[in-house]
């Protein structure tokens, strides 16, 4: 029997992870600020009648988590987060790490929700095989290639007002009479299609995710914020289409800091390319 994993992952709790998958790795809780009171959750209807903002880490909380898995036995950590394009938690990670004379590697995900799980999945799953730090870094860089985050909104107001909309910005000022398909890159987000009506979003967003999964097989991830009937469309849609090539398959509703930048509606569907 292997001992214990040379190397911890440490993700953030934007990642949407299964809990009896989260189990295998560290995980920074983000919240969110709702009328001046800092939370861990909240309901959608407060995303879409409050002042809501995301309140990234402390450097010492990542600092403490850092010194406590080094000193409970790893001999390195791989800290995945976040896109930076959408949260300062990358940043606030790296100050940390510095203290900690290269045993603590940060690597942006330039995803969130299971854009981030998939990665982190993958660096948990070089850990437990006890490989380098590097090695490990590899594999978590390696999926996040081979993993495409694709979502839809029903309105851009939410990106709009945490600053979080980059490249998607022109369609602000027609957003009543567009209805986006976005994806996240290392740029932001950007749009993918626009198209008129909601169900013919959620038609298209099945797909481009079946597009990007190509012809080898699959991870997908069906993400959702106070819209489960859109959830269970959009998954049952790519279960049928994508058939044998589906090896496994999530379905959750976004946590508070992703949803406080998404708002009510959304629909997201993350596709991991197992097979490069």
């Amino acid at each position: 029997m292997p001992g214990s994993p040379p190397v911890a992952v440490v993700t953030d709790s934007t990642a949407s992870l299964p809990v009896d998958l989260a189990r295998h790795l560290t995980i920074v809780p983000l919240t969110v600020v709702v009328n001046g009171v800092q939370r861990y959750d909240v309901a959608p209807d407060d995303i879409a009648h409050s002042s809501v903002t995301t309140s990234r880490p402390a450097p010492g909380e990542f600092g403490e988590i850092y010194r406590r898995l080094l000193d409970d036995g790893a001999e390195a950590i791989l800290s995945i987060h976040i896109s930076g394009n959408f949260s300062g938690t990358l940043d606030v990670a790296r100050l940390a790490a510095a203290e900690f004379a290269g045993r603590v590697e940060v690597l942006d995900s330039h995803s969130t929700a299971m854009g981030l799980g998939f990665p982190a999945l993958a660096a948990a799953r070089a850990a437990h095989e006890q490989k380098t730090l590097s090695a490990v870094l590899a594999a978590a860089a390696s999926a996040i290639a081979r993993t495409t985050t694709l979502f839809y909104v029903d309105t851009l107001e939410y990106l709009r007002r945490g600053g979080r909309i980059g490249a998607a910005s022109a369609l602000v000022g027609t957003a009543l009479s567009v209805k986006p398909i976005l994806q996240t890159t290392d740029q932001g987000v950007i749009v993918r299609e626009k198209v008129r009506t909601s169900s013919r979003a959620l038609t298209r967003l099945a797909d481009l995710t079946v597009e990007a999964a190509g012809s080898g097989t699959v991870d997908v991830a069906v993400h959702h914020l106070a819209a489960p009937e859109r959830a269970d469309l959009l998954a049952n849609a790519l279960k049928d289409r994508l058939g044998d090539r589906l090896r496994a398959a999530y379905q959750s509703e976004v946590g508070a800091v992703v949803g406080a930048h998404v708002g009510p509606g959304m629909a997201a569907a993350v596709v991991h390319r197992v097979d490069g």
